[in-house]
């Protein structure tokens, strides 16, 4: 079962943090390029803004955005910004997030996410976790997956295996940093493919942030993971 309670104190620890280190940045930083494809520091906070509000939408029931079309333009219209209206939306959209995830409910009640994808309520604040704490270090401006919490970093990477897991294209495989071991991919009761590495290059691989060139691949080529 998962600790809501705990998950939306380490969200709130996780966006001061943000705060704190986009509060140092100037407008010229804000526009300048982050390390996701064609995004600008600009276009990471305005997505992180209108996620926390998506996410107030799922816990009340409602759909998570009017449509993909209109969750880009969004994120278009906010990426330009200054840097203090950038902090003001995203704290301020932060506070909604953290108003709902306190209001009494079921937690073990089912909602939707984008694109049919279900989940239950009780993990919505690790899904908003994992999204302050990755766009943090896509920003590019000297938080990386080794600054992640290690609480953090373990259950991103038990989330994304169990995510990866069944998928056809996907050949089965083992992964462990030496001390902790993950099985993904297609089905099988001893994967044929391990995977070995440190915990923050174990975590950047299966979320598309690093190429996997630092880790150790045994019986068989490091595989393809499709896009999150």
């Amino acid at each position: 079962m998962m600790d809501h309670a705990h998950d939306l104190a380490c969200v709130r620890e996780a966006t001061d943090r943000l705060l704190t280190a986009v509060a140092a940045l100037d407008n010229a930083a804000l526009a300048g390029p982050s390390r996701l494809p064609g995004w600008s520091r600009g276009h990471v906070l305005a997505h992180l803004a209108r996620n926390a509000d998506a996410l107030v939408n799922v816990l009340e029931g409602r759909p998570m955005y009017a449509s993909a079309e209109a969750r880009n333009a969004d994120i278009e219209e906010g990426a330009a910004r200054p840097v203090e209206i950038q902090v003001a939306d995203v704290r301020d959209s932060a506070a909604r997030f953290q108003a709902a995830g306190d209001v009494p409910a079921d937690w073990t009640r089912t909602v939707e996410l984008r694109n049919g994808v279900t989940d239950s309520a009780s993990r919505v604040p690790f899904r908003r976790w994992a999204e302050v704490e990755l766009h943090h270090v896509d920003l590019g401006i000297g938080y990386e997956l080794e600054d992640l919490p290690a609480e953090f970093v373990e259950r991103e990477t038990g989330f994304l295996a169990e995510r990866f897991s069944g998928l056809p294209d996907v050949p089965a495989v083992r992964l462990t940093d030496g001390t902790r071991a993950w099985v993904t991919g297609r089905g099988a009761d001893v994967p044929g493919i391990t995977v070995t590495g440190r915990p923050a290059d174990l975590l950047g691989w299966l979320a598309g942030r690093r190429d996997g060139a630092a880790l150790e691949v045994a019986g068989g080529d490091l595989p393809k993971l499709p896009p999150l």
